[in-house]
């Protein structure tokens, strides 16, 4: 179709307030427990670590549900556009449930990061699949003209989650942060039943490449395993060190080759020679690996460095949680009224990227840390709703659930990136017998807890450059107006 055929298109129809909140009913529980799992387990790791030991290796209870989210994203945006997103949410609602039961009773850290895969494995879909499913019924700009209540989600979880978080972890037990989603779980699918089944496109291909999963899943989880155990279970040099490295570099190698040949292959390769796309995707995996990093091992530095409790660390997390939500509603806006959101999220990663070196070089006490962690949120919060949109418009109607599936794979593999590599340069500056120790006591001792600060400033400063990229990403992505006289074929 030509620019001038789509000018004299009619007009999208737009959806009601109505119409809009009874989807909105429906979908805001599954989304509501994605995001709150991410801030309200925060504040619990150094618990879970007492409780159960290993602090070295608690990033994997953040590594391993998201790298079963990265595997089963795409597998749900596929079989959501064959077979009908609302019946793939119910059965990720399920899994999550499952997982959630497993995780409450587990009794050792490799339980615990058993029950996060299969928990993750249902999570990867609830987040995707309702805004794919709301995508499918509300054009682009009303799905900006109605940002304020998916705003509301973000920030009930995010301001709630680490206050619960480390209210629940203080008064009961860390166990009860996954027994409480069964009951919602529960009440999410009841509702969910009462929407219509949504569309379905039979003629795209489906899931028709398990050897792409099996790769992915070897290759990352080999990668990610190595990078947050070498240097402690065992050294650079050693035969398992090699023989990490190498099964993680043959895997993906593989995967590359593969997916380049496969006619439906599991990653989405179609989309990504979209150059819209491209760099939505690269920015999305480079701003959540220095987000997610921010909110897993911030309440350790503050709990292990700064000797705060468990609920005083939830409450210092939420001017970085708080900064997110207004950077998101002020973004969305901005976009309702300019439909012009390319240079928003390049403006706010460079002063994310600006906050963490702050963070990294002044000396640390509650206002620096409450006051750059609400920047460094407010920076972050330019770059989701910005992406999911810009991506959307440029994919089109049938690929809604192949699109979304390929930012939220961008996200959970950034994030799990992240998190390994942050808690890899920390824990690496830190002797065991002194993790133990500050896991222990609690405090350590004035040596150990300038020991893990400076650690942690170095990492801070790693998170910093990550963000530099992740802006520079950004300002690659083109032009995509979202509506108004130009049109995507234009730009």
């Amino acid at each position: 179709m030509k620019p001038d055929d789509l000018r004299d298109a009619p007009p999208e129809p737009t959806v009601s307030r109505e119409a809009f909140l009874d989807l909105f009913a429906a979908v805001f529980l599954p989304m509501f427990m994605a995001a709150i799992d991410q801030t309200l387990l925060a504040t619990a790791t150094p618990a879970i670590a007492a409780s159960l030991g290993g602090l070295r290796d608690t990033s994997w209870i953040a590594v391993a549900y998201l790298l079963a989210s990265a595997v089963v994203v795409p597998v749900y945006g596929r079989l959501g556009d064959l077979r009908g997103r609302r019946n793939m949410l119910l059965g990720a609602l399920g899994v999550f449930a499952l997982g959630s039961l497993a995780c409450g009773f587990a009794q050792s850290l490799p339980q615990l990061v058993a029950a996060r895969v299969v928990q993750g494995t249902g999570g990867g879909g609830l987040m995707m699949l309702s805004q794919a499913l709301i995508a499918e019924l509300v054009t682009p700009r009303e799905r900006a003209r109605f940002q304020g209540y998916f705003a509301m989600v973000f920030t009930s979880a995010s301001v709630g989650g680490p206050v619960l978080g480390g209210l629940v972890v203080s008064s009961l037990s860390w166990r009860w942060l996954f027994f409480a989603n069964l009951p919602l779980a529960v009440f999410a699918a009841w509702r969910l039943m009462r929407l219509p089944r949504g569309e379905r496109h039979p003629e795209r291909s489906g899931l028709q490449d398990p050897v792409g999963i099996g790769l992915f899943f070897v290759g990352m989880g080999t990668a990610l395993f190595w990078l947050t155990s070498v240097g402690h279970h065992f050294s650079w040099r050693s035969g398992e060190s090699l023989a990490l490295a190498a099964t993680a570099a043959i895997a993906l190698g593989v995967l590359a080759w593969h997916q380049a040949r496969h006619p439906a292959p599991f990653l989405p390769v179609e989309l990504v020679r979209e150059r819209a796309i491209a760099y939505s995707v690269l920015t999305t995996a480079l701003f959540a690996a220095c987000m997610f990093a921010m909110v897993f091992f911030l309440p350790i530095y503050l709990q292990l460095g700064h000797h705060f409790s468990p609920t005083a660390s939830g409450l210092l997390l939420l001017p970085l949680t708080a900064g997110m939500v207004t950077g998101s509603m002020t973004t969305g806006r901005i976009v309702v009224r300019t439909g012009r959101p390319r240079l928003l999220p390049v403006f706010g990663l460079s002063v994310a990227s600006a906050a963490l070196v702050a963070l990294g070089i002044v000396p640390s006490n509650t206002v620096v840390v409450a006051l750059l962690g609400f920047v460094t949120g407010l920076g972050y919060g330019t770059v989701m709703p910005v992406n999911q949109v810009v991506a959307q418009t440029v994919a089109g109607r049938e690929r809604l659930g192949a699109v979304a599936a390929t930012i939220s794979l961008a996200r959970s593999v950034g994030a799990a990136t992240g998190a390994a590599l942050f808690g890899a340069l920390i824990y690496a500056m830190m002797p065991d017998a002194d993790l133990h120790e500050l896991v222990v006591s609690g405090a350590g001792g004035d040596g150990l807890a300038q020991t893990l600060l400076h650690a942690f400033h170095r990492a801070f400063l790693g998170a910093a450059v990550v963000a530099a990229l992740a802006a520079f990403s950004a300002s690659r992505v083109p032009h995509v107006p979202l509506w108004g006289g130009e049109t995507k074929a234009e730009a």
